[in-house]
């Protein structure tokens, strides 16, 4: 059993890290908070001259198909650096290349893939409703019809990462209603700009600088060719897209553990009160044991539901407790950081704001702690704990 890296590994994370110093400055991070719906341009380019999109891509589109291991490597310090950047990048990486790469026609392979490895292209994952998240067979009413040479699709997604500045939505519909919910979805490839669609601004606490929003469609009409895998079959062939998706959001929260836990650390030791730094406090020596203790484990169990998917072995298990070691971690860490901080943990001009209300995002998305829970102990065999 070896947790180590290799020497290249090391070599990527640390990479990562000086461009994450130089580009994702806390000063700058916090100015998109304040001032920006989706990274600038600019950053989007640097992250592609980093590599950033071609990683996950096959190799024969140019991609440099690396593992999930070394991907988490890379995003683990962006997600340090920014919750919301990470995001930004991660529905393109996440959904837009893997949705196209494993369910794409050759064509759309062939017409996509390189484009996304440039940097040219952004996608989101349309499938959130407003009548739930977590229930995805009961809760999709978006349809779309068959017509001829074309789809026709109606009704309306929420809380779409990314979907303001995206070219393409992934998006997934109900063309089946006759047959049970498992066999009535299928997914389709959705060009932002076709005619009967409406975006919707959601104003929320977390992640300022990389935007959830509504869409409405009306009527959309997109080429038949545009359905991504096989119809009916949608529900399964999504389940190869968001066990990784938890393993990517698990990350967010281990990055946010160690920012939080990195801030807090170096404010206790220069923080003077009573005659002294407020280090030598047992209470907050406790605060900052317990949030490396939950470093420490999440990382662990992000890092090996990674190798398990790289090594073709089950991980469906590991990804969702990582996501929920995580994002309970991550709460802990920033509330208790707040309270190290005091009254600075609440200021606009401090991070440990962000950091919070980021977190806050992490403990219903993509599936809240509480389903998460109860999905594991039907993995180990116990009765549907959920309608």
């Amino acid at each position: 059993m070896d947790f180590g890296f290799t020497r290249e590994q090391e070599m990527l994370k640390k990479e990562t890290q000086r461009f994450c110093k130089k580009e994702l400055s806390l000063d700058y991070v916090q100015w998109m908070d304040e001032n920006v719906d989706f990274p600038p341009d600019e950053l989007w380019q640097k992250f592609n001259d980093l590599g950033a999109f071609r990683m996950n891509v096959p190799t024969e589109y140019g991609g440099d198909s690396v593992s999930m291991v070394d991907g988490m490597l890379l995003y683990e310090e962006i997600c340090k650096a920014s919750t919301s950047v990470a995001l930004a990048i991660g529905t393109t990486i996440g959904f837009g290349t893997r949705f196209i790469a494993e369910l794409g026609s050759t064509s759309q392979k062939e017409e996509l893939l390189p484009k996304i490895c440039e940097g040219k292209l952004r996608f989101c994952m349309a499938l959130t409703e407003p009548g739930g998240g977590t229930d995805i067979l009961g809760a999709v009413q978006t349809c779309a019809e068959e017509k001829e040479d074309r789809w026709v699709l109606n009704g309306e997604k929420v809380f779409i990462t990314g979907a303001h500045v995206a070219d393409y939505f992934i998006t997934i519909c109900r063309t089946d209603p006759d047959n049970k919910p498992s066999k009535s979805l299928s997914t389709f490839l959705v060009p932002a700009n076709a005619k009967g669609i409406s975006i919707t601004r959601i104003p929320k606490i977390s992640c300022h600088h990389c935007d959830s929003v509504g869409i409405s469609f009306n009527n959309v009409e997109i080429p038949k060719e545009n359905i991504l895998g096989t119809r009916g079959n949608g529900w399964f062939e999504m389940l190869t897209v968001l066990n990784p998706e938890r393993i990517g959001v698990a990350m967010m929260g281990v990055g946010l553990i160690a920012a939080a836990y990195e801030y807090a650390f170096d404010y206790a030791r220069k923080r003077q009160a009573f005659g002294g730094p407020i280090s030598r406090f047992q209470s907050l020596q406790h605060y900052l044991a317990d949030m490396y203790i939950n470093l420490e484990n999440s990382r662990n169990i992000t890092y090996k539901s990674a190798w398990l998917c790289d090594n073709g072995q089950p991980y469906h298990m590991e990804a969702t407790m990582a996501k929920v070691i995580a994002a309970d971690g991550a709460l802990h860490a920033t509330i208790k950081g707040a309270e190290i901080l005091g009254g600075y943990g609440i200021c606009n001009e401090y991070p440990m704001q962000r950091f919070l209300r980021d977190a806050f995002q992490l403990q219903f998305s993509p599936i809240s702690n509480e389903m998460s829970r109860n999905m594991i102990m039907q993995f180990q065999g116990f009765p549907k704990s959920w309608p």
